[in-house]
């Protein structure tokens, strides 16, 4: 066992929606101080294009579309400490908000590595309110659900509870779900959520590729496909949705210098 007194730390580390001006004040001072950066694709390309090539490791996506396994990752994490490494485990968003953050707090304990976590600015409320959209709203929605469109493949079945969120009302986010869209969607209606109810994606949030795209429960696939909107991407359902049409042409942080970004389609 390692002698306690020369573990490295590890911090999992928020880094927002993408937007490097998103990024908190310790979370930017831990990625300039730190000896490694193990990373997905999420944090984007402009934070990530900030981080020398020589102290990153990409645990998204390998050579040849697959995936890093998880396990993979929470060894590397345990195997930098132990070595001395100051480690920032970087993630979009939260690293408590659908990113695995919890089952690496666990490893981590496990194995007897110290560890901070930073929290970041979730995408989950930031996408959706930077294109105009309050996923609360005093005459709309008094309650948010946040949810994910990508369970664990090996589960037997499916832990959300469409019937149930149908029935509570409020707003409805859902993270990483533009691929299972047509599946929740009709699951919603089912439930006897309104057709009409409006729905708005938002895909790469706050990135300079930001777009949007809305329409209701029952066409919200097909403006999908029209539109070729493609992960990562938010889905927003609920009456809040339909406060973007009201306040887009003002907004000033969508748009930048691009007019035709962010626009829906």
């Amino acid at each position: 066992m390692s002698d306690e007194s020369s573990l490295g730390t590890v911090y999992l580390v928020g880094s927002g929606p993408g937007d490097p001006d998103l990024l908190t004040v310790k979370a930017a001072r831990l990625i300039e101080s730190a000896d490694v950066v193990l990373h997905d694709k999420l944090p984007g390309p402009e934070i990530l294009g900030e981080i020398p090539e020589a102290k990153r490791e990409d645990v998204g996506k390998r050579a040849g579309g697959e995936w890093t396994p998880q396990e993979y990752t929470n060894r590397r994490l345990v195997e930098l400490a132990r070595e001395g490494n100051s480690v920032v485990r970087l993630k979009g968003g939260d690293p408590f908000v659908f990113g695995r953050g919890g089952e690496e707090a666990e490893h981590l304990a496990a194995d007897g590595i110290p560890f901070e976590v930073v929290p970041g600015v979730t995408s989950a409320i930031a996408g959706p309110a930077v294109v105009g959209i309050p996923v609360t709203h005093r005459d709309y929605a008094s309650s948010v659900s946040f949810v994910t469109g990508h369970e664990d493949p090996t589960k037997d079945e499916s832990a959300v509870d469409w019937d149930a969120l149908a029935a509570t009302g409020g707003t409805i986010v859902v993270l990483m779900g533009v691929g299972k869209l047509p599946g929740y969607t009709a699951a919603l209606r089912d439930a006897g959520l309104d057709g009409d109810t409006p729905v708005a994606l938002v895909e790469r949030a706050t990135w300079p590729e930001m777009r949007v795209a809305t329409g209701t429960l029952d066409s919200i696939v097909e403006v999908r496909d029209e539109a070729g909107i493609e992960p990562p991407a938010i889905t927003v359902i609920g009456d809040v949705a339909a406060t973007r049409s009201r306040v887009a042409a003002f907004l000033q942080n969508e748009l930048g210098d691009d007019p035709e970004r962010g626009d829906d389609t």
